[in-house]
């Protein structure tokens, strides 16, 4: 019997590294402003959606906070497992929806024609933390349709027996 994996921790884990990952990408991208240049991208963005652009990159820094802080909890609550299964698996399909946003702004961040190599790293760096997030959700949410079988603690690999 092989000893339990706290996916939990590990995702709690991963979802700070993300933030702070998105946090730097930010940061990086402002850093011109501090050498007196300009931070500012060509925008196709009507000034009055701009609002609207705001909003959304505040919900889109929210949800993983909101994601660590319910992980948090769930794993507080080891005696109702089952309670938290729903959210282990709206959890699972969040952290795939980021991944796949993180694809395109990767794309973007590496066409642009002011490209900086420090952006696309570190998107490339969301993007691995994005698909470490996406497999210990995945486990976590299959340990969660285990429960009582104390055999199995994640998904099978290959060669196991059962």
């Amino acid at each position: 019997m092989s000893a339990l994996i706290d996916y939990g921790l590990r995702l709690r884990h991963l979802w700070i590294a993300y933030l702070l990952a998105m946090l730097f990408h930010v940061e990086l991208g402002l850093m011109p402003l501090f050498h007196g240049q300009s931070a500012q991208i060509e925008s196709a963005v009507a000034p009055g959606q701009l609002p609207l652009v705001f909003w959304g990159m505040l919900l889109y820094f929210l949800i993983p906070l909101a994601c660590l802080l319910l992980i948090t909890y769930a794993c507080g609550d080891a005696d109702h497992v089952r309670r938290w299964r729903p959210w282990r698996r709206i959890h699972f399909w969040i952290s795939i929806v980021y991944t796949v946003t993180n694809v395109p702004h990767l794309v973007a961040d590496i066409v642009i024609p002011d490209s900086r190599s420090d952006q696309v790293l570190l998107m490339v760096v969301l993007l691995v933390i994005g698909l470490l997030i996406n497999r210990e959700a995945w486990c976590w949410l299959y340990q969660s349709l285990h429960v009582g079988n104390p055999h199995r603690s994640g998904p099978p690999r290959a060669g196991d027996a059962g």
